[in-house]
This record gives C-alpha cells, structure tokens and sequence, in this order.
C-alpha cells in the first residue's frame, strides 16, 4: 500500500445559512495514517537517546531518538510483524525488543547487539514470554514464560553475561502453580508480591518469601477488594499498592513487611491508576484516571510537595519515565484530536523540549476535533459518562449522521486519546458519541459492577440512551444514527442489532464476540489465573448461566437483525475466534439483509499494520456512506 505522505487535503466549504460557517479540510484515509503512532521511551545508559517504537514504516519498529538533537535513527527493519521496543540495556546500547507472529499473541523476546545483529532469547514455538524488567544490581533481566505449562506464566531470570554465550540458558526465579500472578519484586530478589483473582470485584494479595519458602496472605479482608501491588521501596521494607478497601476509588498504600502495618499514600477523587519510584526514590509517579483522562503527579521525596510540570497547550502529560540520574523525564503527552508527541523535560533547568512531530505535515491541526467529556441519563436515571466529537460543519440547519461507538473489555474504558478511525470518520462529517455504558472502568467500583450477569441488556440501554443526548444537541439527522465498536463493543453492535432492531440504522462490528458459549469455553490457555473472574462477571459457560449467555449471544437471533452491517476480523485471532464472525455474517445474510465481510489473513485481535488499518477503515467509511449518509437512496 503506498502512502500519500505529500497528497494535498481536499477543500470542502460547507455551505449553510447559519453565522458558523466553516471551511473544513478533509483528508483521505491514507493521509491520516502518515500521522506516526509511538510508544516506549526508555533513556539509554548515558541518557543522551531514547528507544522508542513507531509506525512511521508502516508497522512498529525500534528506533531511537538523540536527545540532544532530536534525531531520529531506525533501528530495526521488519516488514511483516511489528516489533515493540522495550528497553536499553542497564549499561550498554544493546535493546530488547518482542513481537508475535500474526497476531497470535505468542510474544518472543529478541536482543539486539550493537553491531545490528538479533538474537532470539526465548526459543521454542506456541510459547508466550514477555520482557519482565531488569535486576537491581543491573546484572540480570527477568522474562515472563508459559513453556513450563501453557497456563501459567513463571518468572525467569537470564544473567547479562550469559546473552553472549550461544544458547543463553535462564534460571526459574519463580514457578506458578496456583495460577498466582507475580506483580513486583523487591530489589534484593528477596520477596515477590503475587496476586489472586477472585471475581472481577475480589482479590489476593500475596507476599512470597524466597529466603523462608513462606507465602503469605497479605489482604486478609472481608467483602469485595482488590489488590495490585506496584513496587518495594528500596531498602526492600515496604510494599506500595494500589486497592479499592473501604473506598470506591483506588488509592496508592503501603504495608511495613516487618510491623504489617498498612498506611494510606495517595487518595483521589478518582482512580489512582499507577505509581512507580525514580532510580533512587528521589520522585515518586502517580498516575490518575481522571474522568477519561491521565492526569500524571510527580511528587520530589526529598524536598517535599508536587513537582510543577509545565503546561503544554494543546495536550496533557500521559506518562513518564524518568532516567536514571533523576535529572531527565521523558513525557508523553497526549490529546484525543493528535497523535502523541514526546517531549524531553530537565529537572534541574526546568527546560522543555519537544522531541517528535507525529501530525502528519499535510494536515492542519485545527481542522480536527478535541473530544468534549460530557454525561447523560439513561433510561432508569443512571447518569452516563461519554465523549462527544462533533464535526466542525454540523449546525441546525447542516446536521449531520451520527455514530454511537463502544469501547472492548467488558469493563475498559472510551477515553480522551487519539484514535484515527474517530478523527478520519468526523473529518467526514460524522458525530461520534463514545459512550462509557455502565461496567466500564475509571468511575468508582459501583459503576464498574453495575453491569455483572447483566450485558447485553442494561448496558446496551445505555448505548440506546445515548441516542437522546445525540438529538439534544440539535445538530445531529435522527434519521441516520449507527453503532460501531470492537471486541466487547463489537459484541454490543451486534446486540443492539439483534435485541434492539430499529435502534440503530446500521452497525460496524469489528472483531466482536457473537457467541458467548464458544467464547468463553475458548479463552486462550494463559488466561487460566483469571478465568473465574471472567465467569463471575459473564457467566459460567459449564453452568446454568449457559442459558442466559445462549439467550444474549446474537448469534442465534440473527433473525432479528434487519439493518445493514459490516464486520472485520483477524484471521489468527486468539480471544474472538474468526468462526464468530463467518458465523453471525452468514447468518444476518440469510435475512436478505446487506453484509459485508472483510477478513485480515495476517492480523489478530486489532490490527498491527498501516495498510490493512488503511484498507479496514477506509471500507468503514464506504460502508457508512453507502448504508448511512444516503440512507434514503440505500432503502
């Protein structure tokens, strides 16, 4: 697929007898994708780069950014599979780097020696490892593997030194039996904290002792709480944690190993989402969910009080990582109507300098759209989180289509980042409406459970409601209202097509689950540690539940389904099966009713490469404008 980096915007005046008139600039599909997608942003061990991952070749790659300079240099080359850089070495410019084949999920870990020259350091096929993070003393690295039992995964530790023999051996740091999952270990290799879940509401916090062979209960409690330890301090005394005990937001704790005793670090109105220490403890990162956006607090442990970062117009700071000598930060700030840029801020100075420039030169940035967070009730009261992206040509007397989307999970969450199939669909002149239905995240325990044994219904209630915010606005042509969204929001398309036929005028199912029962007896084998939670949230497959999840899988009631619809699918989808999709398409066809199909040989559960988001998104519009926009000429 070429792409048409210097492809001039078509200029379209949107006539309308209103005062805001506006010129808007569309831009094709393929011009949206010469906008960079990065992620990473680890310092190397003199802190002059950074290793970072990007797209900008039309898949992810590592590459690394002189900081001084802001030069940027590619430092892998795959064409198929898309390679995500993880780390410097602790002492060198060696990097680690994984990727997965197709889409499968069975992640490898690769070294890359300075002299260019890759090195497989997880051999063995249908294994899924992953990059843990590196020891204390810089020696060693850890890696996560299911090659013991595709279950569960083990920690391992692999010596630095041994990476230069042939066949690099590691050693099992800790075997997983009981389906714990290991979430930090402390500085010294001493202690391991582990956690349990329960239910999609209850879990357990475990210390492993290393030195005894004792593992602990640490979160004796009663009711429903969860657990997810973040890091030991460094003298290896304290556990911090984040948990939802007696609150219904998460907070960052902390528990002396010595005494037990619990003391509460930082509270929020909100979600406290994660925290980490610098190297030596000097800064303290705190990130928080904060109604859809990550509002990231850096607190100087040694002087005490907030660490003033400086404003950046136009976005708002979403991660950082802070290099080794606690001088340098690297900062990721997003906004939802750009990709993210990175930026390089000097503690010492103060200084603030702009290390990318992901926006496509070809486009203009006011021609996109700022998501608006905004909230309505739904059809019992429950008051809805959203975000709204209106077209900059929508006006009383211009409205324009509107598309409801949901977000995966069940349980994740629509939030205020950058998304190409959101901007490119607006440029276009469609509303879209991101409704955060009740069951999603970042808004306190009780909205998160609120949907347990009940999808498909209340929630979907609440994508129907989000119809009446659409028409309050005054902007939007009733008449040609959609639904689109992938996995659990693909699965929501397609109920609303089934259980909800004249809600919506067409829907856009990508990757969504259809058939309960097979999903759920399916989940891939490394999903084993919390598979229960998954049936106390969905239902038990092996149950009596399997008459409720038979009666809201759309696929059988796809007599119901009277509206035209689009699905995509990655054929080597591991979580929704591609027998989902060519499943609900033949059976929605059979109702003399317009599908169409679109199948990715080489993609899985999302896509990873530019050309087949190019040729999947670009159909989504085709599709809309055929089915939606000219509703009218398409009955």
């Amino acid at each position: 697929m070429k792409f048409l980096k210097w492809a001039l915007p078509i200029l379209l005046i949107i006539g309308c007898t209103s005062s805001d008139e506006k010129a808007v600039n569309k831009y094709t599909i393929e011009q949206f994708y010469e906008n960079i997608k990065l992620g990473g942003g680890s310092f190397s061990s003199d802190e002059s780069k950074l290793l970072i991952s990007s797209n900008e070749s039309g898949i992810y790659n590592a590459y690394e950014i002189n900081v001084e300079s802001g030069e940027k240099t590619m430092l892998t080359n795959s064409t198929e599979e898309s390679y995500l850089a993880q780390s410097y070495f602790p002492t060198d410019d060696r990097f680690i780097y994984s990727f997965d084949e197709g889409g499968n999920e069975n992640f490898k870990v690769y070294m890359m020696s300075t002299d260019g020259v890759a090195k497989d350091l997880t051999p063995g096929d249908s294994i899924r490892n992953g990059f843990w993070g590196w020891s204390r003393d810089d020696q060693s690295m850890f890696l996560t593997s299911n090659k013991r039992d595709p279950r569960f995964m083990d920690i391992y530790e692999l010596t630095i030194a041994s990476m230069d023999e042939e066949n690099p051996i590691s050693e099992m740091l800790y075997q997983n039996n009981d389906g714990l999952n290991v979430a930090s270990i402390s500085p010294n290799k001493r202690y391991f904290a582990l956690t349990q879940t329960l239910t999609s509401a209850d879990s357990k916090m475990f210390l492993y002792d290393k030195e005894t062979g004792e593992k602990k209960d640490i979160s004796v409690h009663e009711g429903d709480v969860q657990y997810s330890p973040q890091f030991f301090s460094l003298d290896n005394s304290e556990l911090f944690y984040t948990t939802d005990q007696d609150a219904e937001f998460v907070y960052l704790a902390k528990l002396n190993i010595e005494s037990g005793e619990v003391e509460k670090v930082y509270e929020d109105n909100w979600d406290v989402w994660y925290s980490y220490p610098s190297r030596n403890e000097k800064y303290r990162v705190v990130g928080i969910n904060q109604d859809a956006k990550t509002n990231v607090k850096i607190f100087d442990l040694e002087n005490g009080g907030e660490v003033q970062l400086p404003e950046i117009p136009g976005g708002s700071i979403s991660s950082v990582g802070i290099s080794k000598s606690e001088k340098l930060a690297r900062l990721t700030v997003s906004t939802s109507s750009s990709p993210n840029n990175m930026y390089l801020y000097n503690f010492e100075t103060g200084d603030l300098k702009k290390l990318t420039n992901t926006l496509n030169p070809a486009m203009q940035a006011e021609d996109l759209v700022e998501g608006q967070v905004v909230r309505f009730k739904s059809f019992d009261g429950t008051e809805i989180p959203a975000i709204y992206y209106q077209p900059k040509e929508a006006s009383a007397t211009n409205k324009v289509p509107a598309l409801v989307r949901v977000h995966g999970g069940p349980g994740g969450q629509s939030r205020l980042n950058y998304s190409e199939l959101n901007q490119y669909l607006v440029n276009h002149g469609y509303a879209i409406l991101a409704v955060n239905n009740r069951g999603s995240s970042g808004y306190g325990k009780t909205f998160f459970h609120m949907d347990d044994k009940n999808h498909g219904d209340k929630d979907l209630k609440d994508c129907v409601a989000g119809k009446d915010f659409l028409e309050s606005t005054g902007v939007i042509d009733m008449e040609k209202v959609g639904i689109i969204g992938g996995s659990y929001g693909g699965y929501m398309t397609m109920a609303a097509l089934a259980f909800e036929p004249e809600a919506f005028d067409v829907g856009v199912n990508i990757f969504g689950v259809t058939n309960w029962l097979r999903t759920l007896k399916s989940i891939p084998p490394y999903w084993e540690s919390f598979r229960k939670a998954l049936y106390d949230e969905l239902g038990d497959p092996f149950s009596e539940d399997s008459v409720r999840l038979y009666n809201i899988s759309p696929l059988f009631h796809t007599q119901n389904v009277t509206k035209p619809l689009l699905v995509l699918q990655g054929a080597n989808d591991v979580r929704v099966l591609q027998v989902e999709s060519d499943e609900i398409v033949a059976g929605v066809k059979a109702n003399g009713v317009p599908v169409e199909y679109i199948i990715f040989d080489d993609e899985g559960h999302g896509f990873r490469k530019k050309e087949n988001e190019i040729e999947g998104y670009g159909k989504i519009k085709v599709f809309l404008d055929k089915y939606l926009k000219q509703l009218e000429e398409a009955d």
